[in-house]
C-alpha cells in the first residue's frame, strides 16, 4: 500500500516548488481531473480550471510574471474532513516586467487524495489586480 504526504505535508511541498520555479512538477502534484478555483476572481479573469492539463497551462507562464522569494505567515489549519486543509499564507517576490515588489495574501481550501490535489479554492485579493504593473496575480495569466 504506498503512502503518500499529508495535505499540509503536500502543501509545504508545492510552495517549495514554486518558490524553486519547479511548475511541471507542481504541476504533477495534481490529479488528472483536478479542480482549481478562484471564487474572487474580477471579470476577465478564470474563475475555474478543470483538469492538470488546463491548469499546468494556467500556471506555465508563472516564473515569467511573478518571482516569488518567501511564503511568510504560513498557517495550515486541518479540518474536520482529514484530506482538507485551510492555508492562510503571503506570497512576496517582485513583478518580473516591472522590478515592483509583489506581496498578496491568500487563504486556500485544499483537499487532497491518494496523495494529489485534487481541489484547490484560491481566496485571493482581487483588488491588487489594479496595482500599476500587475499584469499577472493570484495563481494565474489573465
Amino acid at each position: 500500500m504506498p503512502t503518500h504526504r499529508s495535505p499540509d505535508q503536500l502543501y509545504r511541498h508545492s510552495l517549495r516548488l514554486l518558490l524553486d520555479k519547479d511548475i511541471d512538477a507542481w504541476t504533477a502534484l495534481w490529479a488528472e481531473h483536478g479542480v482549481m478555483e478562484f471564487p474572487f476572481a474580477p471579470p476577465g479573469w478564470p474563475r475555474r480550471l478543470e483538469g492538470r492539463d488546463a491548469i499546468a497551462a494556467y500556471m506555465s507562464g508563472y516564473p515569467d510574471h511573478i518571482d516569488l522569494h518567501d511564503f511568510p505567515d504560513l498557517r495550515i489549519h486541518r479540518t474536520t474532513d482529514v484530506r482538507t486543509v485551510v492555508a492562510e499564507m503571503r506570497g512576496l517576490g517582485l513583478l518580473v516586467e516591472t522590478g515592483a515588489p509583489f506581496d498578496m495574501t491568500y487563504i486556500a481550501v485544499v483537499t487532497v487524495r491518494e496523495g494529489q490535489f485534487t481541489s484547490y479554492r484560491d481566496y485571493w485579493n482581487p483588488l491588487a489586480v489594479q496595482q500599476p504593473g500587475l499584469d499577472f496575480a493570484g495563481n494565474g495569466a489573465r
